[in-house]
């Protein structure tokens, strides 16, 4: 399911959207998914590096595949 949303731009950004979105015969839309999905990408890369820190650093802990499923109540 699709949903709209609002933000605000700078005039410069949706000039430059709109330009790049005529010459690639796209929509604002398009491109604007397109920089998000790419951004997602990124963002997942950095929400791994930080676990990983996270277990370097003794913030976090790895659990056994079997502990979480014994906490679950899940017999195998």
């Amino acid at each position: 399911m699709r949903q709209a949303i609002n933000i605000r731009l700078d005039k410069e950004v949706v000039q430059h959207l709109d330009d790049s979105a005529n010459i690639l015969e796209k929509t604002r839309t398009n491109l604007i998914e397109r920089a998000i999905n790419a951004y997602f990408d990124q963002l997942d890369e950095m929400v791994a590096d930080k676990r990983i820190d996270d277990l370097k650093n003794g913030s976090s802990e790895v659990s056994s595949l079997e502990s979480v499923f014994e906490k679950a109540g899940i017999r195998v």
